[in-house]
């Protein structure tokens, strides 16, 4: 049995068409903030939880050449007035998905600013059955600094080309993965 109260992600076992990385490949190459240097490739992965558990929040680090990229995104089964959509994809178990860059959506915005300001971290991830997914090597870990009152203080602000500059003295949502040598912040609140 699997205990609802620990942040969670279900990870069904489905096709998904496109692949989540053609998608966001895509995308990628229309937004001015990107810099094109070989094939869009994944560094590392990991999820926040929807605490109504409506929308997925999935954030994607990955790199072009020598750069590299923070990309969130939510999957949504309506679309989402005023977001700016990645694309759609269908998902053989959930259905058609809109998939939306995560600072564009309320649920992401709400989720990381929380996940910041709490100490908040990563969701593990299971299968349907309650069944742990075993962590993959690219599967990073992303904790909240946390902000002292532990309330949403300031805006959100995400980083797009990491490492990136970060004010200094905010509360910030810091990522590691294999091979990374020191955390790299994606996100403070400002």
């Amino acid at each position: 049995m699997v205990c609802h109260s620990v942040a969670m992600a279900i990870v069904h076992r489905a096709d998904i068409t496109p692949p989540k990385l053609d998608l966001i490949g895509w995308w990628l190459a229309t937004q001015d903030w990107f810099t094109e240097d070989g094939p869009v490739e994944r560094e590392a992965a990991f999820r926040l939880d929807d605490p109504a558990g409506e929308v997925g929040i999935e954030t994607f680090i990955v790199r072009s050449g020598a750069f590299t990229f923070h990309v969130p995104v939510t999957y949504r089964s309506e679309p989402l007035a005023d977001g700016l959509l990645v694309g759609e994809l269908e998902h053989s178990v959930l259905g058609h998905r809109w998939v939306y860059d995560g600072p564009s959506d309320p649920v992401y915005v709400a989720t990381t600013s929380a996940a910041i300001a709490n100490g908040g971290h990563e969701v593990d991830m299971f299968f349907e059955d309650g069944t742990q997914l075993p962590r993959p090597d690219w599967y990073a870990s992303a904790t909240g600094s946390g902000a002292g009152s532990g309330e949403v203080v300031g805006a959100l602000a995400v980083a797009r080309s990491v490492p990136a500059p970060v004010p200094p003295g905010v509360a910030t949502l810091d990522v590691t993965w294999g091979g990374l040598a020191s955390p790299m912040t994606v996100a403070w609140l400002s």
